[in-house]
């Protein structure tokens, strides 16, 4: 089995749920609290973190993931939590099939966060 492959089943699995007698509570003494999110939170905030009001593609997604968090994540896990995000109308989405780029979906109380700042 190839670590690609390893990598795309866990994302399966996780995508799916956890894993049939895991304990996702097992290990949360000694967890990180970054450790105890799931991996869709995760990308959650490295968009909030790094792209609060730019364009990006999942693979800008995927590249600062992997360095902040230092975690393997898979693209098409990547593509697909993003995919969600903007379906769900958190993200806007613009581009063809093999360009898409995203940005975070502002409500008014959000941008009028962001002008006082600004002030």
């Amino acid at each position: 089995m190839t670590r690609d492959k390893a990598l795309r089943l866990l994302d399966l699995v996780e995508l799916l749920g956890s894993a049939p007698g895991e304990n996702p509570n097992a290990n949360m003494g000694n967890a990180l609290p970054n450790k105890a999110l799931s991996r869709i939170e995760k990308v959650q905030q490295v968009i909030q973190k790094n792209f609060p009001l730019i364009w990006f593609s999942s693979k800008d997604i995927q590249s600062i993931y992997e360095q902040e968090l230092k975690e393997p994540v898979g693209l098409s896990t990547v593509s697909t939590y993003l995919s969600r995000m903007a379906t769900k109308g958190m993200l806007l989405r613009t581009g063809g099939p093999n360009n898409l780029k995203y940005k975070t979906a502002l409500n008014l109380s959000q941008v009028t966060s962001i002008k006082q700042r600004i002030k």
